[in-house]
């Protein structure tokens, strides 16, 4: 079974940055779609940004645009998620998310658009 492992996370002031990166291992079959979603206390999980495995076509959660830039390194089977100008908004648990099972580009928001998830990395930004 892959595994999806996240790590950068941290504690950081308003207008600081983080880069988080996630590395999946084990994988045996295609990615189309690596994501990264997050959970802010006491709220539900959230689409933050994705990335076509292939062609690195983006997308992200308008509350992130211009903010922050999601990359991968195909090579390593690693994504990242560049985080810039940080907001205590941002404060969540940030989890990294892989599609091995094709859907459509439409569905690459939602939780259920993805078949393998990380164990989340703790985000926290401090005002």
């Amino acid at each position: 079974q892959e595994q999806l492992v996240e790590s950068g996370g941290g504690l950081v002031q308003a207008g600081g940055s983080l880069r988080l990166s996630c590395t999946a291992s084990g994988r045996t079959s295609n990615s189309y779609y690596m994501a990264w979603f997050r959970q802010p206390p006491g709220k539900e999980r959230e689409f933050v940004a994705r990335i076509e495995w292939s062609s690195t076509y983006t997308g992200y959660a308008d509350s992130v645009k211009g903010r922050f830039t999601i990359s991968r390194d195909k090579a390593k089977n690693t994504v990242y998620l560049a985080m810039n100008n940080l907001e205590p908004g941002d404060t969540a648990t940030y989890y990294c998310a892989d599609q091995v099972n094709r859907r459509v580009l439409s569905a690459s928001t939602l939780i259920t658009a993805y078949d393998y998830w990380g164990q989340g990395t703790q985000v926290t930004v401090s005002s």
